[in-house]
């Protein structure tokens, strides 16, 4: 984490922006003026104590006034901006480095998490947008589950501008000099429990024209020495060394002469490796764990640089690895020149910086107002609706509604380039968000535009747009608008629809209606992270209204019945019966019920 952002700072900088860092460490003589460092006072469980920390937060943010604070996790000290009140003004943009893995290693990692995980989870709430660094990690990463509508994947990048150290012949005397037809294995990292080293110990020590050393420090140094001694057969010299700490010159001199670079975590601590990019920087082709989750395998994989073993071939898979990059020397070759390429084109600093950028602008309110006099938004959620889309699009522009966001469910069509011709804005959701989904990121996108109500509809066409005045005319009399058409209903829809009405007690004809008018009060309550869990936006959203006390009102509305073809629910017995239990389980659950209900 520290090593990318000094390198982000430098090119955010280099490319106009005002950007200044809150460190943990030591203040030094040569620190420029955008860097302030906190002293930390001891760790627990490897977590730095800074107690300093919120003073100099506090006192930083009244100096600088910035638009944006960007923080970076995990990180204990970032939780004191939840403390001051000056922080919480500020747009928050949450870089997610790693979760706090539960490890089955170290328990006192998984006690420590308990009273981590409020903090995290309060900080992720407040975040207006979270940067994961990989998409199967954003997949993956169960504390980011209810927070993906407002996720984006920006990778981590290296400053591909500065040329690799020259050559030192010194560090090359690291490597034996008895075997010099070896496989040179490298690699690099903290020892600790999560990195996989005792995997690829065991993996090289013992075998005939393989060489490993291994670059870091750490608590598990004793435990990889006494592992590496037990290993190697007696009266042979180790195979398998521990360098410790080195330079940076001693350590591009090692990635510039090895032949292959290992990276062997063994848990999704290990969320990224960074250490993959300098080695492709290098040329140098890459072995990682095929860690399920982690970043590690996509980036070799995005890259085209290297092997992944699946975690469970275990020691024979890596040996196999060896081997089949030792018989290939010209695969080496071809994966290393990939692997360079890829880092100028994907995996660049400067590539990351501009993603970033961007992030800036989508949430700071000044970035994109709506105009004088336009306080609503039109969201349209859509996924492969190419064929309707435009159209939609050309008759809301027709009517006057111009500020129309397109929330793009993962398409496999143009629907993404056709409605940003048409002038609408489109969001691309990183992972599949389904139709509440798209609706509720319209709705926080709303609010952070600062709109005072939202219009949803279809993209299909169902809904004619000389019907958003319908909508509107019942805005001063309630919270929530639903437009009805119950003409539209088959009879299974009908059937869901009297057992929704039997045990929720509202007095709807049309329940669900895609198309409706939210004001503030409900966009508040809809932006919610209870409301996140819904899967149904027709029925959850509806009960979460009523519990905060707003007025729901419905519209009789026309609907384009030329738009011919099957309801996507409803149409068949089971998808009813879906429906219906888990209409039920909302219903009787923990929710408000109607007066003489139950609950």
């Amino acid at each position: 984490m520290e090593v990318f952002l000094a390198d982000l700072i430098q090119e955010q900088r280099r490319q106009g922006l005002d950007v200044h860092a809150l460190v943990h460490g030591d203040p030094l003589p040569d620190d420029p003026v955008w860097l302030q460092r906190v002293p930390v006072q001891f760790s627990v469980i490897y977590a730095p104590i800074a107690l300093g920390f919120r003073r100099a937060l506090a006192q930083a943010i009244q100096r600088i006034q910035p638009d944006v604070l960007h923080l970076h996790m995990p990180n204990n000290s970032v939780f004191w901006a939840l403390t001051l009140a000056q922080a919480r003004d500020i747009p928050w943009v949450v870089h997610w480095h790693s979760d706090v893995v539960v490890s089955r290693i170290r328990t006192a990692v998984a006690i420590a998490y308990r009273l981590y995980r409020p903090f995290e989870q309060a900080v992720l709430s407040q975040a207006a947008r979270v940067i994961a660094t990989s998409t199967p990690y954003l997949e993956a990463s169960e504390p980011l589950r209810t927070w993906r509508d407002k996720c984006d994947v920006v990778p981590l990048g290296l400053d591909c501008t500065n040329p690799a150290p020259p050559d030192d012949t010194e560090p090359l005397k690291s490597w034996s000099a008895e075997d010099c037809g070896a496989l040179r294995l490298l690699s690099i990292g903290r020892l600790t429990y999560y990195k996989g080293f005792e995997t690829l110990v065991r993996a090289v020590t013992g075998q005939p024209g393989l060489e490993l050393l291994i670059i870091g420090e750490g608590e598990s140094r004793q435990e990889l020495e006494t592992l590496i001694a037990t290993q190697t057969r007696s009266g042979e010299p180790p195979n398998v060394r521990l360098l410790g700490n080195v330079g940076d010159n001693e350590k591009h001199a090692l990635l510039q002469s090895c032949d292959v670079f290992c990276l062997a975590s063994c848990e999704r601590t290990e969320a990224f490796g960074m250490v993959l990019l300098e080695a492709m920087h290098h040329a140098r082709p890459c072995i990682v764990s095929d860690l399920p989750g982690s970043g590690m395998p996509w980036v070799v994989s995005k890259a085209d640089a290297g092997l992944r073993v699946p975690p469970e071939d275990g020691i024979s898979g890596w040996r196999a690895a060896f081997q089949h990059l030792q018989d290939l020397p010209e695969q080496r070759a071809a994966f290393g020149a990939a692997g360079q390429r890829a880092l100028l084109e994907y995996f660049s600093i400067a590539a990351c910086a501009k993603a970033l950028a961007t992030s800036y602008k989508l949430v700071t309110p000044e970035a994109e107002k709506p105009a004088r006099g336009k306080d609503l938004l039109v969201v349209i959620p859509a996924r492969n609706e190419a064929g309707t889309i435009g159209s939609v699009l050309q008759h809301l522009h027709a009517q006057g509604w111009h500020d129309v966001l397109v929330i793009n469910d993962q398409s496999t069509d143009d629907t993404a380039a056709i409605a940003s011709a048409a002038g609408a804005r489109v969001l691309n959701p990183v992972l599949p968000m389904g139709a509440w989904g798209g609706m509720q990121a319209g709705i926080r996108y709303a609010l952070l535009h600062g709109y005072q109500a939202v219009i949803t509809m279809d993209a299909d066409g169902q809904h004619e747009v000389q019907e958003i005045p319908t909508l509107l005319q019942a805005r001063d009399h309630a919270d929530l608008v639903v437009g009805a058409f119950p003409e539209r209903a088959s009879k299974l829809r009908q059937l869901a629809w009297r057992w929704f009405r039997q045990l929720a007690g509202f007095d709807l004809r049309d329940l669900t209606s895609g198309f409706r008018l939210y004001n503030r009060n409900v966009m508040n309550v809809l932006a919610s992270r209870e409301a996140t869990l819904l899967d149904y936006q027709d029925l959850g959203a509806l009960l979460l209204i009523r519990r905060a006390g707003l007025t729901i009102a419905e519209v009789p509305v026309s609907m384009n019945l030329r738009i011919e073809g099957k309801s996507r629910i409803f149409n068949s017995w089971f998808s009813v019966a879906k429906y219906m239990a888990a209409t039920t389980l909302l219903c009787l659950a923990q929710w408000e019920m109607p007066t003489g209900r139950k609950s």
